[in-house]
């Protein structure tokens, strides 16, 4: 998703264009791997001005906040993740139609912690701190994820409508986002999980329990009053 960070021994000014936008992408690469390490919640403007090599003043020519910075990750996360999530539907039998939907929804959010880290962070605290014009360059990609995730669902869950599949990719997000904090705790709780049996179990896994979760909601959507309904009527036009 992200290149390597480029320090200031690599150019201590960006002034052609070429050079601003490799600043640029050195700044979201550096926010990415802080956040990719030690969590979103702990990485500041100055930790990533550090990691690229620059002054905090520098930094700021190039975005106007940190949670700017996050925010454009977050687009780029969710691109990715529609990708991804596209080409593994494309894969799922029909006989096995459900648990193969809900295993790739789940899959693609685990196998990108970063997503699953920034998700609860866009509505708390990165859209309330960065510009109109940069929520809604967000809102566009993001929205255009959960489209794209929407409509490849329709090869192996045709019998959901369009609005159905939108609410199945969002709910699944959002229980992607909050699981993954409870999968992921600090230190000190993972150690006190370690050596109390009785808290254990409160450390989930986080795939299989969002397939499962994602198996429970396609089911329910599956079998919504509206649904039977719709499918009464259209046997119905057929007659």
């Amino acid at each position: 998703m992200l290149g390597t960070v480029a320090t200031s021994s690599t150019f201590q000014r960006a002034r052609s264009s070429e050079n601003k936008t490799q600043r640029r992408e050195s700044i979201l690469a550096a926010a990415a791997q802080l956040a990719t390490r030690d969590g979103v919640r702990q990485v500041t403007l100055t930790d990533i001005a550090a990691r690229v090599g620059m002054h905090k003043s520098a930094l700021l020519r190039y975005f106007e906040t940190r949670e700017q910075i996050f925010l454009e990750l977050t687009g780029r996360c969710w691109r990715d993740w529609a990708a991804a999530v596209r080409a593994g539907l494309a894969d799922v039998a029909s006989d096995n139609a459900v648990p193969g939907a809900a295993a790739v929804l789940a899959h693609e959010f685990a196998a990108r912690p970063l997503l699953c880290d920034l998700i609860p962070h866009t509505a708390l605290n990165l859209e309330r701190h960065a510009s109109i014009a940069a929520v809604r360059a967000y809102k566009l990609i993001s929205l255009g994820a959960v489209e794209d995730a929407a409509a490849a669902l329709e090869g192996p869950l045709p019998e959901l409508a369009v609005e159905d599949r939108r609410q199945l990719v969002a709910t699944v997000a959002l229980l992607a986002g909050a699981m993954y904090q409870i999968a992921t705790p600090p230190p000190p709780l993972a150690e006190l999980y370690a050596i109390d049996p009785e808290l254990a179990h409160a450390l989930l896994d986080l795939e299989p329990r969002l397939t499962r979760a994602a198996e429970i909601t396609i089911a329910g959507l599956q079998a919504l009053p509206e649904r039977e309904q719709l499918v009464g009527d259209r046997t119905r036009d057929l007659d």
